[in-house]
């Protein structure tokens, strides 16, 4: 039986991995694939720890602004007011406003307060 020469497609296969490694990865095979499988890892928990930060940004911008106009005492209150209203606008498009437009959030939180003021006289009669 002949000697088969194996390697070709492993070669190929490997040479493919090596691209995006540099150092002590670029010979080793093994470690090359570990650090795609922890890079892998990585880009998902940073994904959603970017998400979370976004989020957390949002509320300090709301926040902010909230307690600078003095319509409001807390984000919280705020926040549930709108809910109750049953308002579509969210976090991101509320932080939005608030920077680029803060009279628009003044109108809007005025608005929320002007309803809850109306269904409490309504309740209370």
């Amino acid at each position: 039986m002949t000697r088969v020469r194996r390697g070709y497609i492993a070669r190929k296969r490997r040479k493919k991995n090596r691209l995006s490694c540099q150092g002590a990865r670029l010979k080793l095979t093994r470690t090359i694939a570990q650090q795609k499988r922890r890079a892998l890892v990585s880009a998902q928990r940073d994904r959603d720890r970017k998400k979370r930060d976004f989020r957390r940004l949002w509320i300090t911008r709301i926040n902010a602004v909230i307690r600078k106009s003095g319509v409001y005492s807390c984000y919280s209150k705020f926040i549930h007011d709108l809910h109750k209203r049953q308002s579509l606008l969210n976090r991101k498009i509320l932080a939005q406003i608030a920077i680029l437009n803060r009279n628009c959030l003044y109108m809007i939180s005025n608005e929320v307060i002007k309803k809850e003021d109306c269904k409490e006289s309504l309740k209370m009669i």
